[in-house]
């Protein structure tokens, strides 16, 4: 008992510190990109996208260990479908990545001198960027599906970190990707932020994307 509540806290805690440092490198980046290229949105996306690519690579070969690295609700379902999670270590990745994640852009707006929270006004919802995350999340979890489910999982950092950084360009989202992202990046707003307003159907296309992937993974890359 007492191993399974370590073996609980470490995956836990590792998803919690993981995904707040990613929220961290996500906003963080975006604020400074703002700050250094103030006049130059391309500029700053690109800033924003290689930072995000960084902090992601290191994160998940730091945490892939022991939580799996999921920092994403969207991986968490596929790892739920796939029998790797239970109902109630699913449902506690969930919350402890969205927590993580709004405690992670708090700490972005304090260090760069601004409100604790500071709720965006970026208004991102159309039916292009609806669509745009369906694509942009059915990407990621294919990647990552393909990369394990080929015995490559070592490189799961390296591919998941490529991904999102050319998603950043290859989408007109400019790829969230994940729930909890979307819901950490509304207390900002700052470059990286959503409005609150157009969160939810951000979500909502997420897991969208998401399904459809592990639906065409059973087909391209099926359990052995």
């Amino acid at each position: 008992m007492t191993a399974l509540r370590q073996t609980t806290a470490s995956r836990l805690t590792s998803e919690f510190v993981g995904t707040g440092f990613l929220l961290l490198g996500v906003v963080g980046s975006g604020i400074m990109a703002e700050r250094l290229s103030p006049n130059d949105v391309g500029l700053q996306l690109l800033e924003n996208s290689i930072a995000t690519a960084g902090a992601l690579a290191c994160l998940i070969l730091l945490f892939g260990s022991t939580s799996g690295a999921h920092f994403n609700p969207a991986v968490t379902l596929w790892a739920r479908l796939a029998g790797d999670l239970d109902n109630r270590m699913a449902g506690l990745y969930v919350v402890v990545q969205t927590a993580g994640g709004i405690l992670g852009v708090i700490a972005a707006n304090v260090i760069f001198e601004l409100d604790a929270v500071f709720w965006s006004t970026n208004g991102r919802i159309s039916p292009a960027a609806f669509g745009s995350e369906i694509i942009a999340t059915f990407g990621l979890v294919i990647v990552i599906i393909g990369v394990v489910r080929s015995g490559k999982e070592q490189f799961v950092a390296f591919a998941v970190a490529a991904y999102i950084g050319g998603a950043y360009f290859f989408t007109s989202s400019t790829s969230f990707a994940n729930p909890a992202v979307t819901v950490g990046r509304m207390f900002s707003d700052t470059f990286a932020g959503i409005a609150p307003a157009s969160a939810p159907l951000f979500i909502v296309a997420q897991f969208i994307g998401a399904l459809c992937a592990i639906g065409v993974a059973r087909v391209t890359h099926p359990t052995r």
